[in-house]
């Protein structure tokens, strides 16, 4: 259920919707005219590489510029017309890669499974999907999150989290624990649970596993991040550096979501964390995104406490690259270390006798 679907999340007229849509569109039009004075040729890549590479960075980044600019009743129609169109076109390409995808509803919070088509799952991964804590939908991640089901095997579920600013922290981590503990309670052996999570979700994701640390919460198997948004003080170097290397808004906002919170509390903030008692840990980044140094940053703090971890970080990539550019070298490079990490941290199954 994206979040203009929801009881009392507001939405703009039609004729507001029509008119914030074609000044999306112009708004792209804009940013693809400014790729040939960028030097899109230019980078770590050959020329097509380099030109998608360029050509992604302009859109994504004007679109989350445009959408940052109109009010959020408005970005809520237009999310709507996104999840409604990447719910008709999107689903081949699911199949194609031998994955089934269906809606469902975990403990109340509805989200999306995929699961590969063969039947075999080696384990379960809980998915956070990302959007500055305030957008996107599991639609929207079908490809990507097919790709990531794909590589390994595991079944996946999608949840459909509530959003800011109309449901600030805590709720998103609330509905993350109702799944978590469902399919526990539900059989789930938790040595065979993976959280997942991109940006804002990556960030979702630690303060999940910060609160089954302080719980002491069963060991689940690991954790699975893309570029995740691990401090929301928003002032390392690379915040900097690479605002204008990045798909990001170079004034990412964050005040919808924390309501107050103290941008440094560890509920929040991985960074401020003691990360003593984390699963195994898989993250993946790239050189020239904006999260950059606190990624690395906690990559140490998780190597200096002995948690095994497998940190890729891809030069001359941009946030989240393998899900806005999956076919790229460095997205495949990311797709089968994620595999291997995932099937090197599930135990062996063992047959129930007949």
């Amino acid at each position: 259920m994206v979040m203009a679907r929801r009881p009392g999340v507001a939405r703009s007229s039609w004729p507001i919707a029509t008119a914030d849509l074609v000044g999306l569109a112009g708004q792209l039009s804009v940013a693809m005219a400014r790729v040939p004075f960028r030097k899109p040729w230019s980078g770590e890549g050959n020329l097509p590489h380099n030109l998608a590479v360029a050509v992604t960075r302009e859109t994504i980044r004007s679109f989350m510029g445009y959408c940052a600019s109109i009010r959020i009743d408005e970005f809520r129609s237009i999310e709507l017309v996104l999840d409604d169109l990447c719910g008709a076109v999107l689903p081949p390409f699911v199949r194609s890669l031998d994955v089934e995808q269906e809606a469902a509803t975990v403990a109340g919070v509805p989200g999306q499974w995929f699961r590969p088509r063969n039947g075999a799952s080696g384990g379960t991964m809980v998915y956070l999907h990302g959007g500055g804590y305030v957008g996107t939908s599991p639609k929207m991640y079908s490809v990507f999150v097919a790709w990531l089901c794909r590589r390994t095997g595991c079944e996946i579920f999608v949840a459909d989290l509530r959003l800011a600013p109309e449901f600030p922290f805590p709720a998103g981590l609330e509905d993350a624990v109702l799944v978590l503990e469902a399919l526990i309670a539900g059989g789930t052996d938790p040595s065979r649970i993976f959280i997942g999570g991109d940006s804002s979700g990556g960030g979702l994701a630690s303060t999940l596993v910060y609160s089954m640390v302080r719980t002491d919460h069963r060991p689940i198997a690991g954790v699975v991040l893309f570029s995740p948004e691990l401090d929301l003080r928003l002032d390392e170097p690379s915040i900097a550096e690479n605002a204008g290397r990045d798909i990001l808004p170079w004034n990412i906002p964050t005040s919808a979501y924390l309501h107050g919170v103290s941008p440094a509390a560890e509920a929040v903030s991985a960074v401020s964390q003691d990360p003593s008692g984390w699963p195994p840990t898989f993250i993946s980044f790239g050189s020239d995104e904006m999260f950059r140094d606190p990624i690395r940053e906690f990559v140490d703090h998780l190597e200096k406490v002995g948690v095994d971890t497998l940190a890729i970080e891809e030069p001359g990539m941009f946030h989240v690259f393998p899900i806005l550019m999956p076919w790229a070298e460095g997205s495949r490079r990311a797709f089968r270390a994620v595999g291997e990490f995932v099937r090197a941290h599930l135990p062996p199954l063992v047959e129930r006798p007949s």
